[in-house]
């Protein structure tokens, strides 16, 4: 189930205020058989170490260096387990910027920046689970700083994120990131329907920031996986049982590119370019990998809901034509490169009898879902992803699991890759003996992932029916 909202004004959050019961934190993490997806780049890479095409050229830094005197926030005295006042472990050398093409001149295009960020909530964050961390690098207190910093560092213009508490969003990383230009909306998970107010403040859910001088909110949307299951289930046990409590959430929001950020700027960059910016946490556990799946297919069908009524909002009188909407679909996605769920997104389509559907006779409600009486489920946004294995061995780094479940996915059509962040680097992890993350140089169990992307506005590419431009 969608829930939109419009914006006429400062940015607003979806807040859900009723409904769910909790899950508990992820105990084992994502394997799954199935095909391998690789993305394709347009030219072979070449290591800098600097800022994408529109910032100025300077290196990217390590983190702020430990405090010597650290009191522990998180207690009224001090902590037995603060900081040393000197660590052993030097910070881990600045991540490479690797180009990818060079900006076409010769058309209106924007350019921007997108980071992709599970930030690791406080209440995930246990000595059960990451025994090998530091417990005061464990603490939030300590973690919220290195990461707010993180964010700063590497300043993109649009930033997605997963695992951001309620509190944490309204009085940290909001009031945090409008005092640096950006507007953001926020939804919890739906379990926080049916919690108490003070409850409430500790669901964890995801976030979208982007930065007030390029971009204008229109509508925020909220997708609900498991209200989605219960409306679609059409008498399927598994569809109530296995996918409908698990209250995973996506969160788009449709944003329109403003004028002065095109270049160069022309009588074509007067008509409105809508972007739709999507983030996603899915459901974690391998053994539902069925439920993963079926979540992102929901999810790209409600997203396609959402793009047909915008295309016909942004082009009032014009044929209704999906490609002027531009999609942006990050998120944690708990599943491997090759998965049903990145072959499904990267491929536009995946078969009714992929082995991750576990024969669990989906079938019939999703092809009423989906609208599809083919063998295949397919989806028409033509998505590629920008990270792949060779560039990026690992995006959720634990001691039990290192692997890809992190993702950034473009409309290929419509926007191209000038560079993204290289990773950590792999000699300073195993020098330092580094069994996982956290880490008190690294404030959570994933990478940040950040890709330039040159953005082409479609009318620029087809002309009007009528000749005539419609400055909306």
């Amino acid at each position: 189930m969608r829930q939109d909202v419009v914006s006429n004004g400062p940015v607003t959050a979806t807040n859900s205020r009723n409904g769910g019961a909790g899950v508990a934190r992820k105990m084992f993490h994502p394997h799954q058989p199935s095909h391998p997806h690789q993305a394709h780049y347009p030219q072979p890479f070449r290591t800098f170490y600097g800022y994408p095409h529109q910032m100025s050229q300077v290196a990217f830094a390590p983190p702020p260096p430990i405090p010597v005197s650290w009191r522990n926030p998180c207690t009224s005295k001090r902590s037995p387990s603060a900081p040393p006042s000197r660590i052993t472990v030097n910070p881990p050398p600045q991540r490479p910027w690797l180009p990818l093409a060079k900006p076409n001149k010769t058309r209106p295009a924007c350019i921007f920046t997108v980071m992709c960020y599970n930030v690791l909530c406080d209440k995930y964050a246990t000595r059960q689970m990451y025994g090998y961390c530091p417990s005061w690098a464990l603490c939030w207190e300590y973690r919220k700083k290195s990461i707010i910093d993180e964010i700063r560092h590497y300043a993109a213009d649009i930033i997605s994120l997963q695992e951001i508490e309620t509190e944490q969003f309204y009085h940290f990383f909001l009031p945090e990131l409008k005092n640096d230009g950006y507007e953001g909306i926020f939804s919890p998970k739906s379990r926080a329907k049916t919690m108490s107010e003070l409850e409430r403040k500790y669901v964890d859910g995801c976030a979208i920031f982007f930065r007030a001088s390029k971009f204008t909110l229109i509508k925020e949307s909220l997708i609900e996986f498991n209200q989605l299951a219960m409306a679609n289930a059409e008498g399927s046990d598994n569809m109530l049982n296995r996918v409908m409590p698990k209250d995973n959430i996506g969160l788009a929001a449709l944003l329109k590119v403003k004028e002065n950020a095109w270049e160069p700027m022309s009588e074509v960059t007067q008509i409105s370019q809508p972007l739709l910016v999507c983030t996603a946490h899915i459901h974690w556990d391998p053994e539902f990998c069925d439920v993963k799946l079926i979540q992102t297919m929901m999810l790209s069908n409600e997203l396609k809901t959402i793009i047909d009524e915008a295309s016909h909002s942004f082009r009032p009188g014009h044929k209704n034509d999906s490609n002027a909407v531009q999609l942006l679909l990050c998120g944690d996605f708990n599943s491997l490169p090759d998965s049903g769920v990145v072959e499904f997104l990267g491929k536009g389509r995946v078969s009714m009898d992929h082995l991750d559907f576990k024969d669990m006779g989906y079938k019939s409600c999703l092809q009423r879902l989906l609208s599809n009486d083919t063998n295949e489920f397919t989806h028409s946004f033509k998505l590629a992803s920008a990270y792949s294995e060779d560039i990026m061995p690992h995006t959720n780094y634990t001691f039990d699991f290192k692997g890809i479940i992190d993702y950034i996915f473009y409309t290929k059509t419509g926007m191209v890759p000038l560079g993204l962040l290289g990773p950590v680097s792999n000699d300073w992890l195993r020098e330092n003996k580094v069994v996982g993350c956290p880490h008190p140089h690294i404030p959570s169990d994933h990478f940040p992932l950040l890709v330039e992307l040159e953005l082409m506005h479609t009318a620029s590419q087809q002309a009007p029916p009528n000749g005539l431009i419609n400055r909306r």
